[in-house]
């Protein structure tokens, strides 16, 4: 085992990487990921040998051989050739504590460098007036504020300051705390909703449901935060689930497939063409600040972003949107 990480109390593989996964604050995504790319590689090289092997007897031959087969036989992307990668590392570094020479010497595939899709405000617009509900709502908070898809969704009543019009974005992507503006043609939106919410909120005390979810040990310092209505989700779900790891029933914020499900239809409707995902408004909006002269700096705290680096690609975006430079034919035939 690596140096500084606790003894695995498992006696299962699939267990282990589990309990390694929730030690190290990995999301429930990337756990489930992870174990998917583990038993996928360990009864893939099962059928390659004639029989099952752990981990620890198979060697570089068999992850190459593998990851070879993945790429060649069922044409994955370069990021999902990377996630399966990433899996085969946790699993050998730090579930099984063998860090070989080889295990570095496996090259990662070259993503695609891709312009953002982005749309222009009047298709944004178009957009928004084919959806209704709380799913309108998320839609125009996600474009008005940048914000992530899961960032939204996970939002908080204690989160959102109506008096400073500002909403703490908590533990984002890379565990980073932010802050973003709250639109002001949204505030009346979400006050309503925020009323639901509580109505919502309230029922489930009257008969004594299981709070929320909160993060890391809070529920066991703090055992009935869950229950406090700064914690409640500012858009909860209307159906209660079964907490995957805890195995508690209780209200979990709505369901992403929701908004994504009502922003294709909307799409359609609108009659855009471009390849338009959740994501896409967070793409504009970044987008569309750069165009009304907002300082990149401030658009990558907005978007946070731990490099500018990764901010710029939306002036790639603008060179588009402007058009670019003009083409010399235009020049030869206005002669």
């Amino acid at each position: 085992m690596k140096p500084g990480a606790p003894s695995l109390q498992s006696t299962r593989l699939l267990d282990q990487v589990r309990e390694r996964v929730r030690y190290m604050h990995y999301s429930l995504k990337t756990e489930k990921a992870y174990l998917y790319w583990i038993r996928f590689f360990i009864r893939w090289s099962a059928t390659q040998s004639g029989g099952m092997r752990h981990p620890r007897e198979l060697g570089v031959a068999d992850v190459e051989a593998f990851l070879s087969m993945l790429a060649n036989e069922r044409k994955v992307s370069a990021s999902t050739h990377n996630q399966a990668l990433s899996a085969l590392l946790f699993l050998y570094r730090e579930v099984l504590g063998i860090d070989l020479p080889w295990l570095n010497n496996i090259g990662r595939p070259q993503q695609t460098k891709r312009i953002p899709s982005v749309l222009t405000k009047d298709e944004v617009a178009g957009l928004l007036a084919q959806m209704d509900g709380v799913t309108a709502l998320l839609a125009r908070l996600l474009y008005g504020t940048g914000m992530r898809l899961m960032e939204g969704m996970r939002l908080r009543i204690k989160d959102v300051d109506f008096e400073r019009q500002a909403i703490i974005v908590r533990e984002a992507k890379g565990s980073k705390d932010r802050v973003v503006m709250l639109p002001r043609s949204l505030a009346p939106a979400l006050r309503l909703q925020m009323l639901a919410a509580r109505a919502q909120w309230e029922a489930d005390r009257q008969v004594q449901r299981g709070g929320v979810d909160v993060p890391h040990a809070l529920a066991s310092k703090y055992p009935k935060v869950g229950d406090t209505w700064g914690w409640f989700w500012m858009f909860p779900s209307p159906t209660l689930s079964v907490d995957p790891r805890s195995g508690v029933e209780r209200r979990h914020h709505l369901f992403e497939e929701r908004l994504q499900r009502a922003l294709k239809k909307a799409v359609a409707a609108a009659g855009i063409v471009k390849p338009v995902s959740v994501h896409t408004l967070r793409h504009s909006f970044a987008t569309h600040l750069l165009q009304s002269g907002t300082d990149i700096r401030t658009v990558q705290e907005l978007l946070g972003h731990s490099d500018v680096s990764t901010t710029m690609i939306y002036t790639h975006v603008l060179k588009v949107a402007a058009g670019g430079t003009a083409s010399p034919l235009d020049a030869l035939l206005s002669v």
